[in-house]
């Protein structure tokens, strides 16, 4: 198995994206990787290793390049030519923690959408108090989205869950301001009927922003827009809870001996709630697997997303995603 790398992207590449792809073929005696961008900044952070190789660019895309223009003016930037890997088949997959809009954008010119889903949707799986997290389709790839789309992705959500996740039977919750049918916007209206008419899928109704922590859901699908928001607003709230609580047992000597006995707790809720822990952001809806590291990738988050790429690759993802939608197709159909 071979996963072509972007190692120009992110806040701390190339050192950690190169540090992460080590811990990755250390541990997984199967991996190749191709990492794609400068040789001399990658050879720095590289040791020696059979199963590394490199292809050498000096070209890459910024956060603050417009992404199609980006994608199809830098032709040999990292980004696109470790898409452009998988696209001639020297590649499985490929992973990026650089700009988001400009990695879909490679994804769909280089890649390719599966056939019958008609936009891929961002999906990271959120952490959930229970440890087993859920997977949050679509958090930004597509900001307007019909009823149909969000049918697509509740169908790609629960195959993922299935084959990489392991929940046997997973449950598929609608985004929506109340949990009571009938509520919400045309959008929300729509998409319930539908995804109540399907048979193949465990739909257990609509679900709110406040429940899903709690683990109300293995899958919650949404538009673009509105995923995006509850993803940075998790995000947020960790972090400044944590800042809180780090403020308040470090403002005296007596909290400061108790942060001590409690720091491996901590440290375990931490890690519990970033949800980096579970790797990046699938781009489900594409014929390879496309993985979006977050921008802030250390080489231990950097390293769970290629363990996420690896298992999609190990587990068929695409395959059976690509299979499931034709059979649902030809059930529309008839």
């Amino acid at each position: 198995m071979k996963i072509a790398i972007d190692a120009m992207g992110g806040d701390h590449a190339p050192e950690q994206i190169v540090l992460g792809a080590r811990l990755a073929v250390e541990k997984f005696s199967d991996l190749e990787m191709i990492l794609v961008g400068d040789e001399q900044q990658i050879q720095v952070s590289l040791k020696t290793n059979n199963r590394i190789s490199i292809l050498h660019t000096d070209e890459k895309i910024t956060s603050d390049d417009e992404p199609v223009r980006a994608v199809r003016r830098k032709k040999n930037a990292s980004m696109v030519l470790a898409a452009n890997e998988v696209k001639e088949g020297r590649a499985d997959a490929c992973i990026s923690a650089g700009n988001t809009g400009a990695l879909m954008t490679s994804g769909l010119l280089h890649i390719g959408r599966i056939k019958g889903i008609d936009r891929p949707a961002l999906s990271p799986t959120l952490p959930t108090l229970d440890g087993n997290g859920f997977v949050l389709l679509d958090v930004g790839s597509n900001m307007d989205a019909k009823p149909e789309h969000l049918v697509q992705y509740a169908l790609m959500g629960s195959v993922y869950s299935k084959q990489v996740r392991g929940v046997e039977e997973p449950r598929i919750g609608l985004l929506n301001v109340g949990a009571e049918p009938g509520k919400g916007n045309e959008l929300s209206k729509q998409t319930f009927q539908m995804l109540s008419a399907q048979h193949k899928m465990h739909f257990v109704g609509n679900v709110e922003s406040r429940d899903l922590l709690n683990g109300v859901a293995d899958v919650v699908v949404c538009d673009g827009f509105s995923g995006n928001l509850v993803l940075k607003t998790i995000e947020g709230t960790a972090l400044s809870l944590f800042s809180m609580i780090k403020e308040q047992l470090m403002s005296s000597i007596k909290s400061k001996l108790a942060a001590a006995v409690l720091k491996p707790q901590f440290k375990r809720v931490q890690q519990q709630m970033d949800y980096s822990e579970y790797g990046g952001a699938a781009l489900f809806g594409l014929r390879a697997p496309v993985i979006k590291a977050h921008g802030s990738s250390n080489a231990t988050a950097f390293f769970n997303a290629v363990r996420q790429a690896r298992y999609m690759v190990e587990h068929k993802m695409v395959p059976i995603i690509t299979e499931e939608v034709s059979e649902q197709s030809l059930e529309e159909e008839q």
